[in-house]
Protein backbone atom coordinates (compact mmCIF):
# COMPACT_ATOMS: atom_id res chain seq x y z
CA UNK A 1 0.00 0.00 0.00
CA UNK A 2 1.34 3.49 -0.98
CA UNK A 3 0.29 6.97 0.11
CA UNK A 4 -0.44 9.22 -2.77
CA UNK A 5 0.21 12.62 -3.31
CA UNK A 6 -2.14 15.20 -2.19
CA UNK A 7 -4.60 16.01 -5.44
CA UNK A 8 -3.65 19.93 -4.99
CA UNK A 9 0.06 20.11 -4.61
CA UNK A 10 2.45 20.30 -7.41
CA UNK A 11 4.04 17.11 -8.80
CA UNK A 12 8.34 17.12 -7.33
CA UNK A 13 10.34 17.58 -9.97
CA UNK A 14 13.76 14.87 -10.31
CA UNK A 15 16.11 15.73 -7.61
CA UNK A 16 19.09 14.71 -9.16
CA UNK A 17 20.38 13.18 -12.80
CA UNK A 18 17.83 11.03 -14.49
CA UNK A 19 17.70 7.73 -13.51
CA UNK A 20 19.95 5.15 -15.38
CA UNK A 21 22.23 7.73 -16.37
CA UNK A 22 25.54 7.66 -14.34
CA UNK A 23 26.32 10.88 -12.34
CA UNK A 24 29.45 13.15 -13.70
CA UNK A 25 32.48 12.96 -11.47
CA UNK A 26 31.46 16.54 -10.16
CA UNK A 27 28.66 15.54 -8.89
CA UNK A 28 29.56 13.07 -6.29
CA UNK A 29 29.96 13.46 -2.79
CA UNK A 30 33.64 11.74 -2.69
CA UNK A 31 34.37 14.49 -5.76
CA UNK A 32 33.56 17.22 -3.93
CA UNK A 33 34.77 16.40 -0.46
CA UNK A 34 38.58 15.52 -2.84
CA UNK A 35 38.26 19.13 -4.38
CA UNK A 36 37.35 20.85 -0.80
CA UNK A 37 40.24 18.94 0.94
CA UNK A 38 42.68 20.07 -1.50
CA UNK A 39 41.85 23.47 -1.73
CA UNK A 40 41.88 23.51 2.10
CA UNK A 41 46.08 21.96 2.05
CA UNK A 42 46.36 24.46 -0.72
CA UNK A 43 45.76 27.69 1.60
CA UNK A 44 47.00 25.64 4.29
CA UNK A 45 50.34 25.63 2.48
CA UNK A 46 50.51 29.04 1.61
CA UNK A 47 49.78 30.28 5.33
CA UNK A 48 52.14 28.73 6.16
CA UNK A 49 54.82 29.80 3.97
CA UNK A 50 53.67 33.43 5.27
CA UNK A 51 53.62 33.06 8.87
CA UNK A 52 57.03 31.52 8.62
CA UNK A 53 58.24 34.12 6.11
CA UNK A 54 57.17 37.11 8.73
CA UNK A 55 58.36 35.12 12.06
CA UNK A 56 61.16 32.92 10.50
CA UNK A 57 61.73 29.65 11.14
CA UNK A 58 62.77 29.63 15.13
CA UNK A 59 59.70 32.17 15.80
CA UNK A 60 57.73 30.30 14.00
CA UNK A 61 58.41 27.13 15.74
CA UNK A 62 58.55 28.62 19.21
CA UNK A 63 54.80 30.32 18.26
CA UNK A 64 53.14 26.86 16.83
CA UNK A 65 54.26 24.97 20.26
CA UNK A 66 53.04 28.05 22.43
CA UNK A 67 49.97 28.60 20.31
CA UNK A 68 49.35 24.88 20.41
CA UNK A 69 48.49 25.21 24.25
CA UNK A 70 45.04 26.41 24.78
CA UNK A 71 43.66 24.52 21.30
CA UNK A 72 42.84 20.71 23.37
CA UNK A 73 40.88 22.35 25.82
CA UNK A 74 38.71 24.98 23.65
CA UNK A 75 38.01 21.80 21.60
CA UNK A 76 36.98 19.57 24.70
CA UNK A 77 34.60 22.62 25.77
CA UNK A 78 32.53 22.69 22.60
CA UNK A 79 32.61 18.65 21.62
CA UNK A 80 31.15 18.56 25.70
CA UNK A 81 28.46 20.64 24.08
CA UNK A 82 28.00 18.30 21.46
CA UNK A 83 27.71 14.96 23.52
CA UNK A 84 23.80 15.14 23.64
CA UNK A 85 23.53 14.86 19.77
CA UNK A 86 26.92 14.45 18.41
CA UNK A 87 27.54 15.79 14.93
CA UNK A 88 29.62 14.24 12.54
CA UNK A 89 33.87 14.27 13.35
CA UNK A 90 34.05 15.33 9.51
CA UNK A 91 32.07 18.54 10.02
CA UNK A 92 34.43 19.65 13.05
CA UNK A 93 37.77 18.54 10.57
CA UNK A 94 36.50 20.79 8.26
CA UNK A 95 35.82 23.67 10.64
CA UNK A 96 39.03 23.50 12.33
CA UNK A 97 41.03 23.65 9.13
CA UNK A 98 39.07 26.49 7.49
CA UNK A 99 39.74 28.70 9.93
CA UNK A 100 43.07 27.71 10.35
CA UNK A 101 43.95 27.87 7.12
CA UNK A 102 41.26 29.43 4.39
CA UNK A 103 40.01 32.04 7.05
CA UNK A 104 43.34 32.53 8.10
CA UNK A 105 44.68 33.49 4.24
CA UNK A 106 41.79 35.43 3.64
CA UNK A 107 42.48 37.70 6.36
CA UNK A 108 45.78 38.15 6.24
CA UNK A 109 45.71 38.66 2.40
CA UNK A 110 42.85 41.36 2.60
CA UNK A 111 43.87 43.37 5.76
CA UNK A 112 47.17 43.59 4.39
CA UNK A 113 46.00 44.88 1.31
CA UNK A 114 43.15 47.13 2.80
CA UNK A 115 45.83 48.40 5.31
CA UNK A 116 48.20 49.42 2.41
CA UNK A 117 45.41 50.84 0.55
CA UNK A 118 44.44 53.22 3.17
CA UNK A 119 48.17 54.19 4.26
CA UNK A 120 48.91 55.33 0.30
CA UNK A 121 45.75 56.77 0.27
CA UNK A 122 45.36 58.95 3.31
CA UNK A 123 49.63 59.67 3.80
CA UNK A 124 49.21 58.49 7.29
CA UNK A 125 50.20 54.69 8.07
CA UNK A 126 49.46 55.26 12.09
CA UNK A 127 45.93 55.99 10.98
CA UNK A 128 45.47 53.35 8.98
CA UNK A 129 46.72 50.69 11.25
CA UNK A 130 44.20 51.75 13.44
CA UNK A 131 41.82 52.07 10.99
CA UNK A 132 42.96 48.50 9.89
CA UNK A 133 42.53 46.86 13.58
CA UNK A 134 39.45 48.22 14.43
CA UNK A 135 37.40 48.32 11.13
CA UNK A 136 38.91 46.05 8.71
CA UNK A 137 40.04 43.18 10.49
CA UNK A 138 36.81 43.09 11.85
CA UNK A 139 34.80 42.84 9.12
CA UNK A 140 37.38 40.40 6.62
CA UNK A 141 37.77 38.39 9.60
CA UNK A 142 34.17 37.76 11.04
CA UNK A 143 33.13 37.22 6.91
CA UNK A 144 35.70 34.77 6.41
CA UNK A 145 34.84 32.70 9.66
CA UNK A 146 31.13 32.57 8.75
CA UNK A 147 31.40 31.36 5.60
CA UNK A 148 32.42 28.00 7.44
CA UNK A 149 29.08 28.07 9.48
CA UNK A 150 27.22 28.90 6.06
CA UNK A 151 28.56 26.54 4.09
CA UNK A 152 27.87 23.59 6.81
CA UNK A 153 24.76 24.83 7.18
CA UNK A 154 23.87 25.03 3.57
CA UNK A 155 25.44 21.26 2.74
CA UNK A 156 24.84 19.53 5.85
CA UNK A 157 21.36 20.82 6.58
CA UNK A 158 20.41 17.31 8.21
CA UNK A 159 23.09 17.79 10.56
CA UNK A 160 22.71 21.85 11.45
CA UNK A 161 19.37 21.35 13.53
CA UNK A 162 19.40 24.04 16.55
CA UNK A 163 21.57 26.52 18.25
CA UNK A 164 24.28 23.88 19.90
CA UNK A 165 25.47 23.05 16.01
CA UNK A 166 25.65 26.58 15.23
CA UNK A 167 27.52 27.20 18.66
CA UNK A 168 29.70 24.08 17.98
CA UNK A 169 30.56 24.64 14.33
CA UNK A 170 31.56 28.55 14.58
CA UNK A 171 33.35 27.87 17.87
CA UNK A 172 35.27 25.42 16.31
CA UNK A 173 36.38 27.60 13.07
CA UNK A 174 37.50 30.24 15.18
CA UNK A 175 39.67 27.83 17.49
CA UNK A 176 41.43 27.04 14.20
CA UNK A 177 41.45 30.89 13.07
CA UNK A 178 43.31 31.64 16.66
CA UNK A 179 45.34 29.26 16.45
CA UNK A 180 47.08 30.47 13.55
CA UNK A 181 46.95 33.56 14.61
CA UNK A 182 48.32 33.01 17.66
CA UNK A 183 51.11 31.69 15.96
CA UNK A 184 51.84 34.88 13.61
CA UNK A 185 52.02 37.20 17.35
CA UNK A 186 54.14 35.02 19.26
CA UNK A 187 56.44 34.28 16.45
CA UNK A 188 56.49 38.05 15.51
CA UNK A 189 56.99 38.71 19.40
CA UNK A 190 59.57 36.37 19.40
CA UNK A 191 61.54 37.51 16.94
CA UNK A 192 61.46 41.09 18.36
CA UNK A 193 62.91 39.80 21.74
CA UNK A 194 66.31 38.08 19.34
CA UNK A 195 66.26 41.71 18.09
CA UNK A 196 66.11 43.35 21.26
CA UNK A 197 69.11 40.81 23.01
CA UNK A 198 66.24 38.99 25.10
CA UNK A 199 66.73 35.23 24.64
CA UNK A 200 63.99 32.69 26.05
CA UNK A 201 60.60 33.66 27.75
CA UNK A 202 61.80 36.33 29.81
CA UNK A 203 59.22 37.82 32.62
CA UNK A 204 59.66 41.39 30.67
CA UNK A 205 59.96 40.00 26.90
CA UNK A 206 57.53 40.67 24.75
CA UNK A 207 56.64 37.07 23.91
CA UNK A 208 55.68 36.40 27.60
CA UNK A 209 53.38 39.63 27.72
CA UNK A 210 51.81 38.61 24.33
CA UNK A 211 51.23 35.09 25.62
CA UNK A 212 49.86 36.22 28.74
CA UNK A 213 47.54 38.36 27.30
CA UNK A 214 46.36 35.88 23.56
CA UNK A 215 46.94 32.60 25.29
CA UNK A 216 46.24 33.01 28.90
CA UNK A 217 43.83 35.92 29.32
CA UNK A 218 41.56 35.43 26.63
CA UNK A 219 42.06 32.08 24.31
CA UNK A 220 38.44 32.35 24.45
CA UNK A 221 38.01 35.67 22.44
CA UNK A 222 37.29 34.82 18.86
CA UNK A 223 35.59 31.85 19.84
CA UNK A 224 33.32 34.40 21.44
CA UNK A 225 33.28 36.92 18.66
CA UNK A 226 31.88 34.00 16.04
CA UNK A 227 29.87 31.82 18.54
CA UNK A 228 27.51 34.95 17.77
CA UNK A 229 27.38 34.07 14.20
CA UNK A 230 26.62 30.86 14.98
CA UNK A 231 23.88 31.64 17.34
CA UNK A 232 22.02 33.29 14.72
CA UNK A 233 22.45 30.15 12.50
CA UNK A 234 21.13 28.00 14.76
CA UNK A 235 18.11 30.35 15.50
CA UNK A 236 17.27 29.97 11.75
CA UNK A 237 17.77 26.73 11.42
CA UNK A 238 14.91 26.31 14.53
CA UNK A 239 12.19 28.33 12.06
CA UNK A 240 10.00 26.99 9.87
CA UNK A 241 10.80 26.96 6.42
CA UNK A 242 8.08 29.06 5.37
CA UNK A 243 9.87 31.94 7.31
CA UNK A 244 12.47 32.30 4.63
CA UNK A 245 13.12 36.55 5.69
CA UNK A 246 13.81 35.41 9.34
CA UNK A 247 15.97 32.71 8.57
CA UNK A 248 18.22 34.90 6.65
CA UNK A 249 18.13 38.21 8.75
CA UNK A 250 18.61 36.21 11.76
CA UNK A 251 22.66 34.88 11.02
CA UNK A 252 22.83 38.44 9.16
CA UNK A 253 22.81 40.17 12.60
CA UNK A 254 24.27 37.84 14.31
CA UNK A 255 27.55 38.51 12.13
CA UNK A 256 27.19 42.10 12.70
CA UNK A 257 27.07 41.91 16.22
CA UNK A 258 30.40 39.49 16.20
CA UNK A 259 31.60 42.39 14.32
CA UNK A 260 30.64 44.53 16.63
CA UNK A 261 32.38 43.06 19.70
CA UNK A 262 35.26 42.05 17.53
CA UNK A 263 35.61 46.34 16.71
CA UNK A 264 35.32 46.63 20.35
CA UNK A 265 38.14 44.66 21.70
CA UNK A 266 40.45 45.29 19.00
CA UNK A 267 39.77 48.91 20.14
CA UNK A 268 40.33 48.69 24.03
CA UNK A 269 44.57 48.63 22.59
CA UNK A 270 44.02 52.06 21.37
CA UNK A 271 43.36 53.27 25.37
CA UNK A 272 46.08 51.61 26.94
CA UNK A 273 46.27 49.35 29.50
CA UNK A 274 43.56 50.75 31.70
CA UNK A 275 41.00 50.62 28.78
CA UNK A 276 41.86 47.34 27.82
CA UNK A 277 41.27 45.90 31.23
CA UNK A 278 38.37 48.14 31.32
CA UNK A 279 36.55 46.42 28.00
CA UNK A 280 38.13 43.33 29.55
CA UNK A 281 36.56 43.11 32.83
CA UNK A 282 32.86 44.92 32.03
CA UNK A 283 32.52 43.45 28.46
CA UNK A 284 34.41 40.59 27.49
CA UNK A 285 33.96 38.16 30.86
CA UNK A 286 30.47 39.16 31.37
CA UNK A 287 29.48 38.63 27.51
CA UNK A 288 31.36 35.10 28.15
CA UNK A 289 29.73 34.37 31.04
CA UNK A 290 26.04 35.26 29.51
CA UNK A 291 27.17 33.08 26.24
CA UNK A 292 28.37 30.07 28.38
CA UNK A 293 25.17 30.15 30.42
CA UNK A 294 22.87 30.25 27.38
CA UNK A 295 25.15 27.21 25.54
CA UNK A 296 24.67 25.34 29.23
CA UNK A 297 20.58 26.07 29.67
CA UNK A 298 20.30 24.89 25.69
CA UNK A 299 21.94 21.56 26.08
CA UNK A 300 20.18 20.84 29.28
CA UNK A 301 16.74 21.52 27.52
CA UNK A 302 17.70 19.33 24.59
CA UNK A 303 17.53 16.67 27.19
CA UNK A 304 14.67 17.61 28.36
CA UNK A 305 13.12 17.84 25.02
CA UNK A 306 14.51 14.16 24.52
CA UNK A 307 12.60 12.76 27.96
CA UNK A 308 9.21 14.38 26.31
CA UNK A 309 9.27 13.00 23.18
CA UNK A 310 10.64 9.81 22.92
CA UNK A 311 8.05 8.12 25.31
CA UNK A 312 5.44 7.78 22.54
CA UNK A 313 8.20 5.77 20.76
CA UNK A 314 8.08 3.41 23.60
CA UNK A 315 4.60 3.14 23.76
CA UNK A 316 4.49 1.81 20.47
CA UNK A 317 6.97 -0.78 21.08
CA UNK A 318 10.02 0.58 19.29
CA UNK A 319 12.33 1.87 22.39
CA UNK A 320 12.53 0.39 26.10
CA UNK A 321 10.33 1.97 28.91
CA UNK A 322 13.60 2.91 30.26
CA UNK A 323 14.84 4.54 27.35
CA UNK A 324 13.36 8.02 27.54
CA UNK A 325 14.48 8.74 30.98
CA UNK A 326 18.00 6.78 30.28
CA UNK A 327 18.53 8.91 27.22
CA UNK A 328 17.70 12.06 28.89
CA UNK A 329 20.90 11.73 31.20
CA UNK A 330 24.31 12.18 30.23
CA UNK A 331 25.27 10.06 33.45
CA UNK A 332 23.07 6.99 32.40
CA UNK A 333 24.41 7.09 28.61
CA UNK A 334 27.97 6.63 29.64
CA UNK A 335 26.94 3.91 31.96
CA UNK A 336 25.33 2.43 29.68
CA UNK A 337 27.89 2.35 27.25
CA UNK A 338 30.59 1.43 29.94
CA UNK A 339 28.65 -1.84 30.45
CA UNK A 340 27.99 -2.51 27.09
CA UNK A 341 31.72 -2.46 27.18
CA UNK A 342 32.22 -4.94 29.67
CA UNK A 343 29.89 -7.44 28.58
CA UNK A 344 30.63 -6.54 24.86
CA UNK A 345 34.29 -4.66 23.78
CA UNK A 346 34.71 -1.76 22.57
CA UNK A 347 31.98 -2.39 19.51
CA UNK A 348 29.18 -2.87 21.87
CA UNK A 349 30.02 0.28 23.50
CA UNK A 350 30.22 1.86 19.88
CA UNK A 351 26.84 0.47 19.15
CA UNK A 352 25.51 1.84 22.26
CA UNK A 353 26.91 5.53 21.46
CA UNK A 354 25.08 4.90 17.96
CA UNK A 355 22.19 3.88 18.74
CA UNK A 356 22.00 7.43 21.78
CA UNK A 357 22.72 9.36 18.80
CA UNK A 358 19.41 8.24 16.77
CA UNK A 359 17.46 8.25 19.06
CA UNK A 360 18.28 12.05 19.89
CA UNK A 361 18.01 12.71 16.76
CA UNK A 362 14.66 11.21 16.25
CA UNK A 363 13.48 13.01 19.08
CA UNK A 364 15.02 16.15 17.90
CA UNK A 365 12.95 15.38 14.46
CA UNK A 366 9.50 14.53 16.40
CA UNK A 367 9.78 17.96 18.06
CA UNK A 368 10.40 19.87 15.05
CA UNK A 369 7.56 17.93 13.07
CA UNK A 370 4.96 18.87 15.87
CA UNK A 371 5.80 22.63 15.79
CA UNK A 372 5.62 22.35 11.39
CA UNK A 373 9.81 23.01 11.30
CA UNK A 374 10.65 19.57 9.87
CA UNK A 375 10.47 19.57 5.95
CA UNK A 376 9.12 17.63 3.77
CA UNK A 377 11.59 14.89 4.20
CA UNK A 378 10.11 13.79 7.43
CA UNK A 379 8.74 10.86 6.99
CA UNK A 380 11.73 9.48 5.25
CA UNK A 381 13.82 10.65 7.87
CA UNK A 382 11.62 9.26 10.80
CA UNK A 383 11.56 5.60 8.89
CA UNK A 384 15.25 5.99 8.88
CA UNK A 385 16.14 7.06 12.34
CA UNK A 386 13.83 3.94 13.30
CA UNK A 387 15.40 1.65 10.99
CA UNK A 388 19.12 2.76 12.53
CA UNK A 389 17.44 1.96 15.76
CA UNK A 390 15.48 -1.00 15.53
CA UNK A 391 19.46 -2.56 13.96
CA UNK A 392 20.98 -2.28 16.99
CA UNK A 393 18.59 -2.50 19.60
CA UNK A 394 19.73 -6.26 20.88
CA UNK A 395 23.24 -4.31 22.27
CA UNK A 396 21.69 -1.13 23.04
CA UNK A 397 18.31 -2.29 25.59
CA UNK A 398 19.58 -4.08 27.97
CA UNK A 399 22.64 -1.39 28.26
CA UNK A 400 20.40 1.21 28.48
CA UNK A 401 17.86 -0.63 30.99
CA UNK A 402 20.60 -1.36 33.14
CA UNK A 403 21.39 2.39 33.18
CA UNK A 404 18.44 3.68 33.80
CA UNK A 405 18.12 1.07 36.83
CA UNK A 406 21.53 2.45 38.14
CA UNK A 407 20.58 6.23 38.02
CA UNK A 408 17.09 5.84 38.92
CA UNK A 409 16.40 2.43 40.63
CA UNK A 410 12.68 2.94 39.97
CA UNK A 411 9.87 0.31 38.90
CA UNK A 412 9.46 0.20 34.99
CA UNK A 413 7.15 3.08 33.83
CA UNK A 414 3.91 2.08 32.45
CA UNK A 415 3.99 3.51 28.84
CA UNK A 416 1.44 6.11 28.17
CA UNK A 417 -1.49 5.24 25.32
CA UNK A 418 -0.79 6.70 22.01
CA UNK A 419 -2.88 9.38 20.91
CA UNK A 420 -2.72 9.90 17.14
CA UNK A 421 -2.83 13.45 16.00
CA UNK A 422 -3.04 12.15 12.46
CA UNK A 423 -6.10 12.50 10.20
CA UNK A 424 -6.33 9.44 8.96
CA UNK A 425 -7.21 5.78 10.41
CA UNK A 426 -4.28 4.03 11.65
CA UNK A 427 -4.62 4.41 15.32
CA UNK A 428 -0.76 4.05 15.74
CA UNK A 429 1.74 4.77 12.63
CA UNK A 430 4.85 3.70 14.94
CA UNK A 431 3.79 -0.01 15.96
CA UNK A 432 6.31 -2.02 15.58
CA UNK A 433 6.00 -5.61 14.87
CA UNK A 434 8.46 -7.59 17.06
CA UNK A 435 10.92 -9.71 16.55
CA UNK A 436 12.03 -8.07 13.49
CA UNK A 437 9.72 -6.35 10.98
CA UNK A 438 12.93 -6.21 8.52
CA UNK A 439 13.35 -10.13 8.31
CA UNK A 440 9.67 -10.86 7.59
CA UNK A 441 8.44 -11.31 3.37
CA UNK A 442 6.14 -7.82 4.17
CA UNK A 443 7.73 -5.78 6.96
CA UNK A 444 5.62 -2.76 8.57
CA UNK A 445 7.23 0.85 8.50
CA UNK A 446 5.37 3.62 9.86
CA UNK A 447 3.17 5.93 7.60
CA UNK A 448 4.24 3.70 4.42
CA UNK A 449 4.17 0.23 4.62
CA UNK A 450 5.92 -1.38 1.98
CA UNK A 451 7.14 -5.41 0.81
CA UNK A 452 10.73 -3.91 1.68
CA UNK A 453 12.47 -1.66 3.64
CA UNK A 454 13.27 1.05 1.72
CA UNK A 455 12.24 4.71 2.56
CA UNK A 456 11.25 7.09 -0.39
CA UNK A 457 11.04 11.01 0.31
CA UNK A 458 7.20 11.46 0.76
CA UNK A 459 5.68 14.37 -1.30
CA UNK A 460 7.11 17.84 -0.73
CA UNK A 461 3.28 18.81 0.92
CA UNK A 462 3.23 16.04 3.00
CA UNK A 463 3.53 16.57 6.64
CA UNK A 464 1.48 14.43 9.16
CA UNK A 465 2.07 17.25 11.68
CA UNK A 466 0.38 19.82 9.80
Amino acid sequence: MTVAPLPHAPRPGPAGPRPGRPAHWWQRRSAKAWVLGVLLALSGLVILALVREQTGTEGFLVGLGLATLPVPLLLAAFRWLDRVEPGPWRNLVFSFAWGACAAALIAIVANSFATRWIATATADPASADTLGATVIAPVVEETAKAAAVLLVFLFRRREFTGIVDGVVIAGVTATGFAFTENILYLGNAYGTDEASGIHGLALDSVTAATFFVRIVMSPFAHPLFTVLTGLGFGIAALSAQRLRARRVLLPLVGLLLAMAMHSAWNSSAVFGNLGFLAVYVGFMVPAFALLTWLTVWTRQRELRLVRAELPVYAAAGWIGPHEAYALSSMRARRIAREHAALSGGPSAAQVVEEYEAFATSLAFLRHRGRRGRAGPEFIAREQELLGEIWLRRQIARPALAYAAQATAPLPAPRPRPYASPYPYANPNPYAATPPNPYAQAAPYLPYVPRPAYAPQAPHPAHNPYR
